[in-house]
This record gives structure tokens, sequence and C-alpha cells, in this order.
């Protein structure tokens, strides 16, 4: 696709299941990434729970100013996927703009947020410091989006890119200069521009093309949409807030704690990362199959082994979690809302993939009786259910007690995301025929169990290495019985090596459309 402002990326078959190992191994790599990341920040001796409660706080507060970063990249993913020319370097440019606005408002106010939630105005310039990541998260958004319709793989060499160089930098400014807080935000800030430039350098080309201000127009009439879910979004976030103010010193780091292990179980989600785009160019059912199937043979074990060795992994990024007694159901309860949540993530690519209200131009109308639009308000029936009832629940019952209170809050959050869940599910079923693979499910549920039992019988252990060899024990136990019991999971190694065979000896690119 030419044209004379440049060449736009080739755009190649999208492959499901390549497409899907690689992002998922890049996530993996990314666990050990992280994890030393956290584990410096958390065990530096300089590092109070206070502080503790503050680096998750930090990313409470900066979602509110990235509220729209994802609103213009969801219609450019959209015109990328259909091959409109300059829909690349429209969306760049519109979300710099935004991007400008929301830092600017985000100066002008984070001293009074800070004052509101009675935090240290001493801690000011750190939080200064985090606007930077305000446009880069805007940047980063908006080329994920592009280089997910054209070559999603990519993704994962970019998360790769940023998590290294976080780490590397994090040693430097955490460990060698005793700057735990400061030390990791800068780390972070650099990371990300570092990542930037490398999604930059591969729509080089794409972004040369000429600006289409006409795409805007239907962007924003459809981005009303995508304002209204992330508004409902962020509403439902309101209960951190809520925790962090009300329920006691701690509360938010044992919740942030959990959750940090519980979101590797999110992870196996990336194997579906290219269904949403092919399901706008292709529309097959047998895809969404598919992707249940590696989804689930990832993600069952991984919840296992979460629940099953909870208590351990609990105090891996800070010991002194353990001084609240039974902090482990909370990860038990989160990493069963995990697993509901990578189970959304499927079905809510179905209803968006089978979403034709934007082919052509955008009726207000037709948008506000879409499918898409009726998903994006059960964030509303979320945030109505959770925030009244954990208010209630940290006032009258567990006020400023920790470990209740972030107790309370995932499991108020999680019964009502699966309702949310079962409604998605419905909704997913009438506009498109899904054939569920319960055969499989039965293999991968079997396994998990075997899995499970074995690590439930093995002693207990708070030291790191013991707990990271209980967990490759785990591993091992699953994929044996999975390789006994499922043709498969033995074949699976064959299809990888075919899958990157592929890659050396690539289809000839379709046709794509020109606008």
């Amino acid at each position: 696709m030419k044209t004379s402002k440049g060449v736009a990326l080739e755009r190649k078959e999208i492959r499901l299941q390549f497409t899907g190992y690689v992002l998922f191994a890049a996530k993996l790599l990314s666990v050990a990434t992280g994890l030393i990341f956290q584990f410096m920040i958390a065990r530096s001796p300089n590092t109070s729970n206070l502080d503790w409660d503050l680096w998750f706080n930090i990313n409470d507060v900066l979602a509110y100013f990235t509220l729209l970063a994802g609103v213009v990249p969801f219609w450019v993913m959209r015109c990328v996927s259909r091959g409109k020319q300059g829909a690349t370097k429209t969306g760049l440019a519109t979300n710099l703009i935004i991007s400008a606005i929301s830092t600017i408002i985000y100066l002008s106010i984070v001293p009074f947020v800070l004052s509101g939630l009675g935090i240290s105005l001493n801690y000011l310039p750190l939080y200064f410091i985090v606007a930077f990541q305000i446009v880069e998260l805007y940047l980063i958004g908006l080329f994920e989006s592009c280089l997910q319709a054209i070559s999603p793989q990519t993704v994962g060499y970019g998360l790769l890119v940023q998590q290294v160089f976080k780490v590397i930098l994090g040693y430097v400014l955490i460990i060698q200069l005793g700057q735990p807080l400061m030390g990791a935000v800068i780390a972070i800030v650099i990371a990300f521009a570092l990542q930037v430039g490398y999604y930059f350098k591969l729509l080089g080309a794409e972004i040369k093309q000429r600006i289409q201000w006409g795409y805007v127009k239907d962007w924003l009439k459809g981005s009303i949409a995508n304002i209204y879910s992330v508004v409902g979004n962020q509403l439902a976030a309101v209960v951190f807030l809520l925790l962090f103010s009300l329920g006691g010193e701690g509360s938010r780091g044992i919740y942030g704690s959990a959750l940090q292990i519980a979101n590797v179980i999110t992870y196996s989600s990336f194997l579906s990362f290219a269904l949403y785009p092919k399901l706008l160019a292709e529309g097959k059912s047998g895809d969404v199959t598919q992707s249940l199937k590696t989804v689930l043979m990832f993600a069952m074990p991984m919840t296992v082994c979460a629940v099953a060795l909870a208590n351990s992994y609990i105090i891996i990024l800070r010991e002194e979690i353990v001084a609240f007694s039974g902090a482990g159901l909370v990860l038990v309860v989160l990493a069963l809302d995990a697993f509901v949540g990578v189970l959304s993530g499927i079905y809510g690519s179905v209803i968006f993939g089978a979403e034709t209200l934007d082919q052509e131009k955008i009726s207000f109308r037709k948008l506000v009786r879409s499918k898409l639009f009726l998903a994006f308000s059960l964030t509303y029936v979320h945030s109505a259910i959770t925030i009244p009832t954990t208010y209630f629940i940290l006032t009258t019952y567990a006020f400023q007690q920790p470990l209740l209170a972030a107790f309370s809050v995932c499991v108020v959050n999680s019964i009502v995301r699966f309702g949310m869940f079962l409604i998605l599910v419905v909704m997913a079923r009438g506009v498109m025929k899904i054939t569920i693979p319960w055969r499989s499910i039965g293999k991968y549920s079997l396994a998990s169990a075997v899995m499970g039992v074995v690590l439930f019988l093995l002693p207990y252990s708070s030291e790191i290495t013991t707990t990271l060899v209980w967990t490759a024990v785990g591993g091992g136990v699953y994929i044996g019985v999975l390789l006994l019991i499922d043709k498969e999971t033995r074949s699976l190694p064959k299809e990888v090596l075919k899958e990157i065979r592929k890659t050396k000896s690539p289809p000839p690119s379709p046709e794509v459309k020109q606008s």
C-alpha cells in the first residue's frame, strides 16, 4: 500500500497461534523482570509501609488522567485493520493533543489531590515526574493498537524492550542510589520512552502518510461510547481510593501485592491477542474456539497454582505482609477473579469483532443501540453495586483494619465482575455461534487438579527460591499429565516449529482497501 508520503508497514496474514505464543512468551519473561523490579522497591531498606502504599496509589491517581488513552486507538485499530490510509498518523496527532491537555490538567490539580488523600506535599515532586507517563501511555496505546492490526507479535518485542531497560535502570536508581520511589518512577519513565521509540521506528513509514482529519469526526462520534466505557471503568476504581483512605496503613499494599501475583494469570489472555483483529478481518467462529482452547490450557493451571501456593506467593514481594495472617486469602480471590477476567476478554473480542457499525458513517442512534454500547454499560452496573457496598463495609465493619478491608474489597469486586461476565457470555452468543471445547477443558481441568493436589501437599515455604522451585514442580506435573492424556499437547512443539518456519517464508500479503 503506497502513498506519496510513505509506504505502510507490510500487511501479512495475522496468525492467531503464532502471535499468541510470541505475546505469551514475552509476558512470561516480563514476569521475571517485573518481579525483580518489584523486589527492588519492596525489599529496599528505605521503603516503608507508607511508601509501598504510595507506590500503588501513584498508579491509582495516574489512571484518572489516562482515561482517554485508549479511546482513539480503539477506532484507529479498526481503520488500520481495514487498510485505511493515514489512520496511524491521524491517530498519533489526535492522541498527542489529548495527552497534552490531560497532562496540563494533572499538573494543575495534583497538589489538591494529595491534600485530599492526606498525602504529604513532600511527595509532590514524585507525582510531578509521573506526569511524563501520561504522554507516554497515550503514545504506547496508540502505537500498540496500530501494530495489533498489522503485526501484533511486535507488541511483545516492545514489551521486552521496556522490561529489560526498566530493570537495568531500576537497579542503578533504586539499589545503587537508594531511591526506591523516585528511582522506580524515573526508571519507568525512561523505559516507556524507549518503548515508544521502538514502536515509532516500526511505524515510521505509516507515520509519513498524510493526516486525514476527516477520520477524526467519525472517531469522535464513535468515541462517545469509548469515553462512556472508560469513565465507567475508572468510576469502578473509586473502591481503591476508598481502600487507601479507609482501610488503614498497609491495606492498599496487601491488595496491590496480591494483584501483582494474580495479574500473571491475565498474561494468558495474550494468547488470544490476535483474535480481535482477525475477527474484524474474517469473522470466523472457529478462531474463537481455538482461542478458548489455547488460553485455557495456560490460564487454568496458572490459576490453580496461584490458589495452592497463595500463602507463599503473597509474601514474595514484601515480607512485612506476613504480619497480616490470612493475607493469602486475598490472592486466592484475586486469582479466581483474574481467571474470569481472561475469559471476559475473549467474549469481549467476539462482541467488538462482530460489530459493523463503523464500516460506513457512524450513526449515533445505531451506536447507542449496538451491543458494543451495551457491553460498555456493564461497567456502570458494576460501579453502582461495588462503590456503595464497599463504602458501607469499610466504614461499618473494616474501618482501619487493613487485612479485612483488602479482603472485603476483592470479594465484592470479584462477585460483581463474575455477574457481569455471565451477561457478557449471553451477549456474545447472540452475535456468533461459539463452540465450547469441553473435551479439552476437561483434560486441562484434570491435569490442573492433579497439579493442585501435589502443590497443596508440599510443605509451606516463605523462601523465594523454594517457592519458585515448587512452582516449577507444579508446572512439570501439569505438563506431564497433559502429555499423557492429550494428543494435541503432544503435537504442540511441532505446531510451534511450523509457525516459526512460516515466519521465515510468509504467505503473500492479501489485498487491502484503499481510502
